[in-house]
């Protein structure tokens, strides 16, 4: 499939989701096409069969010809075994449209938003994307596959029309003058319809993203006694979104209540005429029984063609949505010039903090604020822009792959997977078992692999829900020593792992890391005391550095904080482990 050029953001969304829907109709125009074309075929097919009956009783049963009745009983019948086979085909056609669209956009949704990568969380709901990637793909595969019927639909009324038409005027006029009747009352009530249903959506997709959170916060909200006000506040939300959901529906029942009472209205109507036109012998009985046909057909296309103006609204209000999605960018993009890094060691230096990491050494940065260390860590794994640079060479000069080829970022908002636990600790599956065990060792979560039911090939739930906070850490550390990056910036990796524990991580990740450039930003004493060089950084600057004992001796900045990182990690003092 060929990648979608992304809409103008200056152009205006309507117009961008009318070229959206566009675009995936002309992606698969063969498969449209002949759905479109073999609907006309089964629907026209189907509206000539009431004229074909008709015949078979003014020509063979009132005329007591037993020869035309065989002639036209047979027309019928092929006209019913080549509507049934049409008809079959013409469906695999539509479903397949159907599935072509709604999964062509969930390629395109999710390609752009690994390019969005960082950004996308930031400028867009969690529950915003669940909806295009559930509701949203389902509306536009069902404008695309609606297409085919409501074609069929629209020829078999003009079918009709015209056979009514010249066989009796005011009958053909009942047709021609009511259709747009119809179509303007369930204009009138798709409008009013929509508004509540998008009004729904956003709703549905606030919801969902709360939900989210709960879900990921659930282990806090017990430790700080708020799950009652989340759950209060769930299920207030949850009130107004089923209250919204019952607005939606009185509308889509007043829209099926006219769908099925207009065609009726025409049904009785032209039942009545044509049995007074047949009465006052200007048709015959023949006529009669095939106006009753059309009145009763025309339930089903008239029906169609009301869902095809519901469908295709819903697509547009779904493509609108999709489209904003599209017309995010991400906040780093590549060079329009890039420029090539050679290969082999060099510095890695952060120019607004003034942070120096020196290659092939284990450097720890403490920061008394900890978003100074996330804010330097995002500049030099080019996540914003900045000055940082890589061996004299800006980071903003080099390509996006060439900076995550050779820089590595590991926060703790790295998620687990679903999936066998090797593939998760070896994404790309080149790591021998070796590799993996010395990993393990180093992050002190060989006890993890030991107790899960199948050690490696034991399968990880959900964002790893089966795992607590301080073994996701170390499993997360596990992934990020695997991938053996030339350069690895760890941000608090053992945060959440008790003392012993961090102690073992502390020794074992020098020599795991040997040859290798390493910076983690952790004021954890245990870590500090392992690491080949310290910065501290303080207001945004690095204000001091050198070993961890000399700084404590000589740097008072440096004593706050690593004293008070001590008295959080020591439970005789009232500390948080």
């Amino acid at each position: 499939m060929r990648p979608l050029p992304v809409p103008d953001p200056g152009v205006p969304d309507r117009r961008s989701a009318t070229r959206f829907l566009l675009w995936l109709a002309a992606r698969i125009w063969p498969t449209l096409g002949w759905g479109m074309g073999l609907a006309v075929v089964a629907f026209v097919g189907q509206a000539l069969m009431p004229a074909v009956l008709g015949r078979a009783i003014d020509a063979g049963l009132i005329a007591r010809d037993t020869d035309a009745l065989l002639r036209w009983g047979l027309v019928l019948l092929s006209l019913g075994v080549a509507q049934a086979i049409v008809g079959i085909v013409r469906h695999r056609f539509a479903t397949f449209n159907w599935l072509a669209g709604a999964y062509r956009t969930v390629q395109i949704t999710v390609d752009h938003a690994n390019r969005l990568g960082a950004t996308l969380p930031k400028r867009l709901a969690t529950g915003e994307v669940v909806s295009i990637g559930t509701a949203d793909i389902n509306h536009i595969g069902g404008a695309l596959d609606i297409l085919s019927r409501g074609t069929g639909s629209l020829f078999a009324v003009l079918t009709i029309t015209v056979i009514l038409l010249a066989t009796s005027v005011p009958l053909g006029l009942v047709v021609v003058l009511g259709v747009p009747v119809l179509m303007a009352v369930v204009a009138v009530l798709i409008r009013p319809l929509h508004r509540r249903q998008e009004a729904y959506r956003d709703q549905q997709a606030t919801l969902t993203t709360r939900a989210s959170d709960i879900v990921a916060g659930l282990r806090v909200l017990r430790g700080v006694g708020g799950e009652a006000v989340f759950s209060a506040r769930y299920r207030a939300e949850s009130q107004a979104l089923r209250h919204g959901g019952v607005r939606v529906a009185r509308v889509e029942a007043l829209l099926e209540a006219t769908q099925v009472l207009m065609p009726g209205i025409f049904l009785v109507l032209v039942t009545w005429l044509g049995a007074r036109f047949a009465l006052r012998g200007e048709i015959t009985v023949g006529q009669l029984v095939s106006f009753y046909g059309y009145t009763v057909f025309l339930i089903g296309p008239l029906r169609m063609l009301t869902e095809l103006i519901d469908r295709i609204t819903r697509g547009h209000v779904s493509a609108r949505r999709v489209v904003s999605m599209l017309d995010l960018r991400p906040g780093i993009t590549d060079p329009e010039h890039p420029v090539a890094l050679p290969d082999g060691p060099g510095e890695l230096v952060d120019v607004e903090s003034g942070v120096t990491v020196r290659p092939g050494r284990l450097t720890a940065l403490a920061a008394a604020a900890p978003q100074d260390a996330v804010a330097i860590a995002d500049r030099l794994g080019r996540y914003v822009d900045s000055e940082a640079t890589l061996r004299g060479v800006p980071l903003r000069k080099l390509t996006l792959g060439t900076v995550r080829r050779r820089i590595m970022v590991a926060d703790n908002d790295a998620r687990l997977f679903s999936g066998p636990l090797r593939a998760e600790l070896d994404p790309h599956d080149r790591a021998d078992d070796a590799t993996i065990a010395a990993a393990l060792d180093a992050a002190s979560a060989t006890d993890i692999v030991a107790a899960l039911p199948g050690g490696l090939a034991g399968r990880v739930a959900e964002r790893g829900r089966e795992f607590s906070g301080g073994q996701q850490q170390r499993l997360r550390l596990v992934r990020a020593l695997v991938a053996d990056p030339e350069i690895l910036i760890l941000v608090e990796p053992t945060s959440a792992v008790d003392a012993h524990t961090e102690a073992r991580i502390a020794d074992r990740l020098g020599p795991a890391r040997r040859g290798r450039t390493t910076l983690v930003c952790t004021t954890s004493p245990l870590v500090l005391d392992r690491a080949d060089h310290v910065v501290l950084v303080s207001d945004g600057k690095a204000v001091a550095e050198g070993g961890h004992r000399e700084l404590l001796d000589t740097e008072p900045r440096y004593a706050a904080v690593v004293t008070r990182s001590e008295e959080d990690c020591d439970p005789q003092r009232g500390g948080l482990r």
